[in-house]
């Protein structure tokens, strides 16, 4: 049987998927009834209810016009075992106009049985919205 990957695992590999748009396989590391909330999404908080949600979520993000990588990436583990906290700036390129912006993020994840269970994603939605005109 294999060993079932712990939460910073699980984040890392989450993050990695984004960085190299894997948009059909970042949606299995979410379990089947996992719930995203981006708070500071404009107009209005974004929640995510289901796989099928964050799967859509990711496909839409297919289509963007943005490269992004993550750098200065720190995980905290919590007391509780199915925590993690992780900060990291994102280096944004808009691949139609060739503009760079730098957006900072904080995430709090719970993975339990290997999967992302819940999510809270800080992102600054302004500066990416900007970025898109």
């Amino acid at each position: 049987m294999a060993e079932v990957r712990s939460p910073r695992e699980v984040f890392e590999a989450q993050l990695c998927g984004v960085m190299c748009e894997e948009w059909d396989t970042v949606p299995e590391l979410y379990a089947e009834d996992a719930v995203v909330v981006q708070p500071f999404a404009k107009p209005r908080e974004v929640r995510l209810v289901g796989r099928e949600a964050i799967r859509r979520h990711f496909a839409g993000a297919a289509g963007l016009p943005l490269r992004m990588r993550a750098r200065d990436l720190v995980v905290y583990e919590t007391t509780d075992p199915e925590v993690v906290v992780a900060e990291c700036d994102y280096d944004v390129t808009v691949t139609t106009s060739g503009r760079e912006l730098s957006v900072h993020n904080i995430f709090v994840v719970r993975v339990r049985d290997g999967r992302i269970v819940w999510s809270r994603d800080y992102h600054d939605p302004v500066a990416l919205a900007g970025a898109l005109g």
